[in-house]
């Protein structure tokens, strides 16, 4: 079975996401308490002032999704996927409510970017959508799109470092024994921007294959600065683009027969492009569809120290890495809000009361359309959390919600991860050495 036939599947399922969603909108308003407070109501127009927020374009389709439909509680909130370093660097100026990061700040950057350094107890994260890093790739054979590529983390990490450089390479060839490999460049596109994408990918290519990742540091230019980067290194061969946006339309354009980037899944199933499915720990080439993302971070460690804000709620992925169930990938992380908890720039408590709702609802009813649109709807002990962070938002209209009535489609009543829970396992022809599916 091929790729895009296994993708109708989830299509399906999202179509029915989808009807569940308005049907919940329709059946659940009173939670309105919990997006504009009891006194205002569901709509009540003019009782809220507009906000902005910028930065990560990996999480931008989820936040895009969630804009939309705030609008009929009368909230509108502008967002602009500049990328998360713009987006951190700009709510450091002020001139933005809140930003959107794959990372959280740098004090200490490993690339030798300069520091950032907002000030102790001004913010706070909530992670708001978790999904998976995709590997979106334009390969024909013989006139007819490939949809079913696979690809080891050491070939990947070796495609995006100048390590392999044609699709017929003998170790590409390896990962497929079912195709016979065209002889065509590759070219990979990375992101011209501040990318906490590129962030992400770097900090799993030294995790995993630092041998690789340092020997194209030292090609590049880059030594003695090494470390992950949010600035993607670039070398002959390779192009770069702005955004997700920008490497999934280069991608997907005829002209680019050979190409593959880094896009969150969203993008990929925006585009109706295939993505690679890469080799985990168990020896199973698996795709990031939100039930596999669900399962991988099962695994990440989230720091739960809420004495130190700078790192309260982040993420730490290296169990998700070396997961062992067959269902994982790899590339599975979690974006942030960072929201203000203080009065400052442009931002002030009525503008917190918008925020403040417009989080609330994140992580809640929005969750619904997640699947859809190719994230992974985050799971009970982050929303629990992140109720908690954002009660500190200056202004915010303070809601005790049941949990148990959140709408999230992640967990039951009794908080277990159902997305993870009915995960199914690959199929026989995804394992290592098998015929390919």
């Amino acid at each position: 079975m091929s790729q895009q036939e296994r993708r109708r599947r989830p299509q399906g399922r999202a179509s029915r996401r989808r009807s569940a969603f308005a049907a919940a909108l329709v059946s659940c308003l009173s939670l309105a308490a919990a997006v504009g407070g009891a006194s205002q109501g569901a709509g009540a127009e003019g009782s809220y002032q507009r906000i902005s927020g910028e930065g990560s374009s990996w999480a931008a389709n989820a936040i895009d999704a969630m804009r939309v439909n705030v609008r009929q509680f009368g909230i509108t909130v502008d967002y602009n996927p500049s990328g998360s370093t713009a987006g951190r660097k700009n709510f450091l100026n002020g001139t933005v409510d809140f930003a959107a990061s794959d990372i959280p700040f740098q004090f200490a950057p490993e690339d030798g970017s300069a520091p950032e350094n907002p000030a102790p107890d001004s913010y706070a994260y909530i992670p708001v959508t978790a999904g998976g890093t995709a590997f979106m790739y334009n390969l024909q054979i013989n006139g007819k799109r490939v949809t079913n590529l696979r690809l080891s983390g050491e070939n990947v990490a070796k495609i995006f470092t100048g390590g392999i450089t044609t699709w017929n390479d003998p170790a590409i060839q390896a990962d497929n024994p079912g195709l016979v490999m065209p002889a065509r460049a590759i070219v990979p596109v990375v992101r011209s921007d501040g990318s906490g994408s590129s962030a992400q990918f770097t900090k799993w290519m030294i995790a995993l294959h630092g041998g690789i990742w340092n020997d194209f540091c030292e090609k590049s230019g880059r030594a003695p600065a090494c470390g992950f980067t949010s600035f993607y290194p670039t070398i002959g061969g390779m192009i770069a683009q702005s955004g997700d946006v920008g490497v999934a339309g280069y991608v997907s354009q005829g002209f680019a027969e050979g190409a593959i980037g880094y896009v969150n899944y969203s993008y990929a199933l925006g585009a109706q492009f295939p993505v690679a499915k890469v080799l985990n720990a168990a020896g199973y080439y698996t795709e990031p569809t939100p039930e596999n993302v669900a399962v991988s971070l099962l695994q990440a460690r989230i720091n739960t120290d809420a004495s130190d804000p700078t790192v309260y709620l982040t993420q730490q992925l290296e169990g998700v890495y070396t997961d062992t169930d067959p269902r994982s990938y790899q590339l599975s992380s979690y974006s942030y809000l960072i929201v203000p908890t203080k009065v400052a720039g442009q931002f002030n408590e009525d503008k917190g009361k918008t925020l403040g709702a417009f989080a609330y609802y994140a992580m809640c009813q929005a969750q619904q359309q997640s699947a859809s649109l190719g994230y992974s709807p985050m799971p009970i002990n982050l929303v629990e959390a992140s109720f908690e962070q954002i009660r500190k938002i200056p202004g915010v209209v303070v809601q005790e919600i049941d949990i148990s009535a959140c709408k999230n489609p992640t967990f039951a009543a009794d908080g277990s991860n159902l997305l993870a829970d009915n995960a199914p396992r690959p199929q026989d022809c995804d394992k290592q050495g098998a015929g390919q599916c």
